[in-house]
């Protein structure tokens, strides 16, 4: 071998140029290359650092100095404190909305440009066709439609409002390029896409409505589920699955009737309830199936209507230690990054006619004003009704027609074409007839249309096949009554404007969809609930709970809602204090029929229970206890099922360690601590549970989840311990319930053995209930690995389904959270200074910002900010000032 090592002589000149150099020229040849190779490489690293934090940081928001905004009419200010929540002050309605319509965009324009394409069915057009199905289905059910149809049913101020915040918005569009906006449009435009965003408009905001419509429908996936489960074990089996909530369980509103058309907290009359006939299901439960999977394949950050609920009530001051009320709410939805809310304050420096708006709370980015908080004057939060405004038709359609009693009716039909980014443009037909849209032609191979849209031509026609009587096809409609035109958006800014009960409720009266119930207070020390929402009045051959036969005119709608006097309300109750929390609104004789599936109680109920020992012995309510409340983590299946579990007699050579902490747990879920092992323990047993008991007769989404209606079904069957429920019919021999809590305690006891540690002593909850947030569109799988970097994740949570802190999980899939607080408020209207709140994520939509998730850790740990409100107030919390003004 040649040795070509150049080897310089001791007494050569050394090289010229600086110290390093000489020193560096002396060096055998390949080890000068290989140093030559590091450097480049680090190099290259650190340009790419360095270009990487450019890249990163250019689209954070100025949140200090001065900026032109085109439009204002006089200087506003951003107040921003040590968390970024912005508190805008302005003099005109005109020149607050345009600041808060800029300031959004500063925090969170990706979020808002991805959610107004969702909305409008052009996913698409940023994403390719894997989000084809759901553009189709959106298109379909025509958002973008019905909202661009709102827009001539405002009120004139709402439109002001609408328009000037649309300006703001854009106003911070003009002159940035893409990756001046958002980091994600670079990783976005960086595979050649060459997206710039479209300028902002007033029906981009009211279509975001239909999504959170949408994300809080009603029953729709329980008319599904039920269908489906009947088809596949019977409709008298398939009741089991769906109990009324447990005897005992107090509705919100405990007393009062319609009279005359009004709701009367304090009448007392006897109402009807509407009778049922059987359900058409049979015929379609393909097309049922394939809907269930459409419904559940939307993006989890644009809603799917599982899993979610919120808490909300309020406490009279003749309860409380300040004398005045407190109220508190958590809505609980589907966890995301960023989330759903944005805090944020909208004050007029002088509030008159001019500029009406001194108010702060928690704001959807793309829509002004505030959705749920406090003025000086009132506080309102916000749970889901629960109420039934969504039905599934089965129709009978012949050709271009349907049927209707004695009728061949014409279908609508329009054409939708979707551009696809990278790919050619997919057209579909959407049929719809008097029910609603043909949401059974979204078609599972929709994403094979697209990949093959040069053998379709680009086009599929609706109407996939189903079976067929006489000749006619089946397909299944939709009506929901988000889909009729409402100004909804008036509610908003009205609640915000409202000065007490009075125009509170001509407020609440204008929101259409989604259906809500609202708990109230007043600084005059009032408090109040009022039900909110079109719900619709059937005729008399349809209740709601599964399909219904479209050909028969007695199932359909009669066209008329429940009236908006007639939905239950309260003004300062009797007890002192209102709690909502998704269930049952009022009393078996209430008039109207507003609907079968509200949640079980649990929450309500502990609420109750803990107000109840507060209050005990002339006890009162402090903002303190209120706050431990919204964290109470207590397990409500825990006191039922854990004495079975004790009960039965395993094998002895196996290790009780499981059955020795269910001895001694307290039925709490912290994350960590001496109660955790057991808590992990019993949610392993309850998984395992679900999966041996259902999962040998019940498929796909059918299967137990683990929320609270299996809650009641297993509360019912453990009373039933030879309930064929119990049995595996996979097996020879027939099982009974104890059989499979045995084999449940034996399964969960090896789950955690091969996932935590063979030592329960380092088993926790949290170990297994993790919380991960996923950046919209692009995190996690998206553009992996570079997507996860918009990800966070890795916390440790505790509560669970159906505690009071609810920390929702799926059973069928796993044990991380899907569903979670989306935010928590308490309000003293006492003191509006002493006020706290905290969001899932933070106020910024950037990733990599100081204020991407910061509140994260606050949340997870149970822990609030204080809400500064009164200027001062705001200002001694103030980090930072931004004045916009006017553009020359």
């Amino acid at each position: 071998m040649t040795d070509t090592t150049t080897a310089i002589p001791a007494d050569a000149p050394l090289p010229r140029g600086p110290r390093w150099w000489r020193r560096f020229r002396l060096l055998p040849r390949p080890l000068r290359i290989s140093t030559y190779v590091a450097v480049v490489v680090v190099l290259a690293i650190v340009a790419g650092l360095l270009t990487g934090v450019v890249l990163v940081r250019r689209s954070f928001p100025q949140t200090t100095g001065e900026v032109e905004l085109p439009g204002l009419t006089g200087t506003a200010e951003v107040v921003r404190d040590d968390h970024g929540i912005p508190q805008i002050y302005a003099d005109t309605t005109e020149d607050l909305m345009r600041a808060q319509g800029y300031v959004h965009a500063q925090e969170r324009f990706y979020e808002m440009d991805v959610r107004r394409h969702a909305t409008a069915g052009r996913l698409s057009e940023m994403f390719g066709a894997k989000t084809l199905e759901t553009d189709a289905y959106v298109r379909t059910m025509g958002w973008r439609r019905v909202a661009e149809a709102e827009v001539p049913l405002l009120d004139p101020d709402t439109r002001v409002a609408l328009d000037a915040y649309a300006q703001g918005v854009n106003a911070y569009l003009e002159d940035r390029s893409p990756s001046e906006i958002a980091l994600e449009y670079t990783l976005l435009n960086a595979g050649g896409l060459g997206y710039v965003p479209e300028p902002w408009t007033a029906v981009d905001s009211l279509a975001w409505l239909k999504a959170m419509a949408w994300d809080l429908r009603g029953n729709m996936a329980d008319e599904i589920d039920r269908s489906l489960t009947a088809a596949a074990v019977g409709r008298e089996r398939t009741e089991q699955l769906w109990p009324a909530a447990p005897r005992g369980t107090r509705p919100v509103v405990r007393r009062g009737a319609v009279v005359d058309g009004v709701f009367e907290q304090d009448a007392r009359t006897i109402g009807t309830r509407l009778p049922t006939r059987p359900a058409p299901f049979g015929p379609v439960t393909d097309e049922l199936r394939s809907l269930a999977g459409t419904t559940r394949r939307m993006p989890s950050w644009l809603g799917r209507g599982d899993g979610i609920g919120s808490n909300g009530w309020v406490v009279s001051g003749r309860h409380t230690d300040t004398g005045k009320p407190i109220l508190a709410d958590d809505p609980h939805l589907g966890v995301s990054l960023p989330g759903v809310w944005m805090q944020v304050g909208l004050h007029c420096r002088t509030v008159g006619a001019a500029c009406p708006y001194d108010v702060a709370g928690s704001s959807f980015s793309g829509v002004p004003g505030v959705i749920v908080g406090h003025n000086a004057d009132i506080a309102w939060g916000l749970t889901n009704l629960e109420s039934d405004t969504t039905d599934l038709y089965v129709e009978r359609i012949a050709g271009d027609q349907w049927r209707h009693g004695d009728e061949l009716k014409p279908l609508k039909v329009r054409e939708e074409t979707i551009e696809v980014a990278d790919g050619d443009d997919v057209t579909i037909t959407v049929r719809s007839t008097d029910h609603g849209p043909l949401v059974s032609d979204v078609a599972d191979s929709i994403a094979e249309v697209a990949g093959n849209a040069d053998k379709s031509r680009g086009r599929t026609t609706g109407g996939t096949t189903g079976r067929t009587t006489k000749g006619d096809e089946y397909a299944v409609a939709l009506s929901w009554t988000a889909l009729t035109p409402a100004p909804s958006a008036d509610a908003i800014l009205a609640l915000d404007r409202a000065k007490d009960w009075t125009s509170f409720r001509a407020a609440a009266a204008d929101l259409a969809a989604p259906a809500q119930n609202l708990v109230y207070a007043d600084r005059a020390g009032h408090i109040g609930y009022q039900a909110t929402g079109r719900v619709p009045i059937r005729k008399s051959g349809n209740d709601g709970r599964y399909p219904a036969a479209g050909w028969r005119p007695d199932n359909d709608w009669t066209g008329e809602y429940v009236p908006y006097d007639g939905l239950p309300s309260v003004l300062d109750p009797g007890e002192g204090f209102v709690v909502t929390a998704n269930q049952r609104v009022v009393g078996p004789d209430y008039t109207y029929d507003l609907g079968d599936d509200f949640d079980r109680g649990y929450r309500s109920e502990r609420i109750r229970e803990l107000l109840g020992t507060q209050l005990a012995h002339g006890g009162t309510v402090s903002m303190d206890d209120v706050l431990a409340t919204q964290l109470d983590d207590r397990n409500p299946l825990a006191p039922v099922l854990v004495p079975h579990l004790l009960r039965q007699r395993l094998d002895p050579t196996y290790d009780d360690d499981g059955q020795r902490l269910l001895r001694d747990w307290d039925h709490t879920q912290p994350a960590e601590g001496a109660q955790s092992a057991a808590a992990a323990y019993f949610n392993a047993v309850w998984r395992d549970l679900l999966r041996l008991t259902f999962d040998d007769e019940l498929t796909g989404d059918q299967r137990a989840d683990g929320g609270q209606r299996w809650i009641a079904t297993v509360t019912d069957l453990l009373q039933r311990p030879d309930d064929p429920w119990w049995d595996d019919v996979t097996t020879d021999r027939v099982e009974t319930r104890d059989d499979i809590l045995r084999t449940a305690l034996l399964e969960a006891r090896d789950d955690l053995t091969s996932t935590l540690s063979p030592d329960p002593a380092e088993w926790t909850w949290g170990r297994l209930h993790r919380l991960e947030l996923t950046g919209s569109t692009l995190g996690r799988a998206d553009l992996a690995p570079v997507g996860r970097l918009l990800d966070r994740g890795g916390w440790d949570v505790g509560g669970g389904a159906s505690a009071v802190d609810a920390t929702g999980w799926d059973a069928r899939r796993g044990f991380e959270v899907t569903t979670a607080p989306s935010m928590r408020m308490v309000v003293s209207l006492a003191d509006l200074d002493d006020s706290r709140w905290v969001n899932l994520t933070g106020v910024s939509g950037h990733a990599f910002h100081p204020h991407y998730t910061d509140q994260t850790d606050l949340m997870v740990d149970g822990e609030t900010l204080p809400w500064a409100f009164s200027e001062d107030a705001v200002r001694d919390a103030g980090e930072d000032v931004l004045r916009l003004v006017p553009a020359d």
